[in-house]
């Protein structure tokens, strides 16, 4: 280092200087504006990149946001419809049983009916099959007893005893 500056020349130092200020001036005119315009539209590119990045990355969570309060109501409308289809099979099955029932009573109450009415037929039957052969066999006694005029005499006297007993 010593021997550069013991070597120091003012006119090669001068020659440097001026080249160095003009290559300085030559490139501000020509190429430090162009440069600085490239790099500042670059900057400002990536400044509105990095913005519409944001924006993308907020309207992403706003669609997301927006999803789950949708999936969310779904779930809910999903759960009262579950909840509403479960009460209304609970009401048609009940709705059926008693129907079911109602029906079943019904039909045993019209059965009781023709039961009752079977058996009033049936006695009214035998009453008339009791008569019809409590006269066959009165009429057989009485043809029997009539026949007889001693016999007709003793049931004239009964017959009078009884009415005048009565």
């Amino acid at each position: 280092m010593e021997k550069l500056i013991n070597s120091f020349e003012f006119g090669l130092f001068f020659w440097h200087s001026l080249i160095f200020i003009g290559l300085v001036f030559l490139l501000r005119k020509f190429a430090w504006k162009p440069i600085l315009t490239a790099v500042n539209d670059r900057e400002e590119g990536i400044r509105s990149a990095l913005l519409s990045a944001e924006n993308a990355r907020n309207e992403m969570q706003a669609l997301q946001a927006d999803n789950q309060r949708i999936l969310q109501e779904a779930r809910m409308e999903r759960d009262a419809m579950l909840k509403e289809a479960v009460v209304m099979k609970e009401k048609l099955i009940a709705d059926s049983k008693a129907e079911a029932q109602a029906v079943g009573q019904k039909m045993i109450e019209q059965a009781k009916a023709a039961i009752e009415s079977e058996k009033q037929a049936a006695m009214a039957d035998l009453k008339a099959q009791v008569s019809a052969l409590s006269l066959d066999i009165a009429e057989k006694l009485l043809k029997e007893e009539l026949t007889n005029k001693e016999a007709q005499e003793k049931l004239i006297e009964k017959m009078l005893a009884d009415v005048k007993l009565s």
